[in-house]
């Protein structure tokens, strides 16, 4: 009894920095980032069974309203607006390719008239000239149209198979190879008729932010893009957090870390309302190395990546992660080699077109793969057109 006393008399005072920075812990996992962070859909505080519902409804309703605005805009569509995008100039710096098909849930959001409506207003803020060359790719291969292709077809120049081809591809054993197909069909088709420097393939639920352009130049410019197959960009949010296999997010953790806990411990002597006892010594530096690593995490990665959209400079530029293919950047000619790697797979589930890709960039020797953050596409896609839908999807 006696040891516990001296135990409490000696480290349980204000005055000592085991009571103090077991306070600070307390109060800040269990009060201050609980209450602000239990309606953030990315952190562990959030409040799942609240929330979820609620929130994936106003999204669908949003997704809705622009899909509609976006139906009447190409519609009612200008001659000029017409003239801009169907003639498209050979050789460019940039081509945009996008790849839709025909969807069987979800038609009244227009996941495709969204994107083009987007790309068609963003390419003009590249001052005199476009910021790309826009294609549009249709694969459908069933017996009906894809209308809101269908629709474009006087805004775009569109391509499409033969029907000889159409009837091949389906034909096609699973849905992932024909995926894939697809995929390839689009990359050799937008190489062959425009021959352009790089080119980035978007899906048609991938909807670029304002400053999808500006980033690509930015990262186009740098000295690791004349050397790299593909460059993602965009990972799913969920899978965006540091406690993860990436080797690289490791060290930026720990990075961060160590950043927040020596500005914290140098700024302590002169700026301290609180009478705290830390100093820069190695114990307490272990500690709020600690502290902001698990706080980090805790919020969101997620949100942190969100204070490099600050400049295109600051976007971070890492090894490719695993999944998803939304929107792809190949820099020269890489097109045609990932073209290639693709036709010599054969894709399946647990084997799609994604994991075929990471393995051939970590396999093949002197190919590299990249990815930035944080995302330059939003993925609006609720409604699959290859896969089964839930009756009411929700953003998790």
């Amino acid at each position: 009894m006696r040891k516990w006393k001296v135990f409490f008399s000696q480290h349980m005072r204000w005055s000592s920095a085991f009571t103090q920075a077991l306070t600070l812990s307390i109060i800040t996992f269990c009060v201050v980032l609980p209450l602000c962070c239990h309606r953030l859909l990315y952190s562990y505080y959030f409040f799942r069974s609240t929330y979820l519902n609620s929130m994936s409804d106003e999204v669908l309703q949003k997704s809705l309203e622009r899909g509609q605005e976006a139906l009447h805009f190409w519609q009612s569509g200008s001659p000029m607006e017409s003239t801009r995008f169907s003639d498209v100039a050979q050789n460019p710096e940039l081509l945009v390719i996008v790849v839709t098909t025909r969807r069987n849930e979800g038609r009244d959001f227009h996941y495709l008239l969204q994107v083009m409506r987007q790309l068609s207003r963003i390419t003009a803020d590249c001052g005199g000239r476009r910021c790309a060359e826009v294609l549009l790719c249709d694969v459908e291969s069933g017996p009906e149209e894809n209308q809101d292709a269908k629709l474009l077809e006087g805004h775009f120049k569109v391509i499409r198979r033969s029907s000889q081809e159409q009837q091949a591809n389906r034909e096609s054993p699973n849905t992932f190879e024909r995926e894939k197909r697809d995929y390839v069909f689009c990359l050799r088709q937008g190489w062959e008729l425009v021959k352009p420097k790089n080119m980035i393939l978007l899906e048609d639920d991938a909807l670029p932010g304002e400053d999808f352009f500006t980033v690509v130049k930015d990262l186009l410019s740098r000295r690791f893009a004349l050397h790299t197959l593909y460059i993602k960009l965009y990972h799913p949010e969920r899978l965006q957090r540091y406690w993860n296999p990436e080797p690289y997010r490791i060290l930026e953790w720990v990075g961060l870390g160590l950043v927040g806990a020596t500005a914290l411990l140098l700024s302590i002597p002169y700026c301290n309302p609180f009478s705290l006892s830390f100093t820069l010594s190695a114990n307490h530096l272990v500690f709020f190395t600690l502290y902001f690593m698990v706080a980090a995490e805790l919020i969101g990665r997620h949100y942190l990546l969100e204070v490099r959209r600050i400049s295109p400079q600051l976007y971070a530029v890492s090894p490719a992660t695993e999944c998803c293919t939304p929107a792809m950047l190949f820099p020269g000619n890489a097109s045609l080699r990932v073209a290639d790697f693709l036709d010599g797979s054969f894709c399946y589930k647990g084997n799609a077109k994604d994991m075929v890709l990471y393995r051939k960039a970590r396999t093949t020797p002197g190919e590299r793969a990249h990815s930035v953050e944080p995302n330059l596409v939003t993925h609006i896609g609720a409604y699959s057109s290859v896969r089964p839908n839930p009756s009411r999807p929700k953003l998790l």
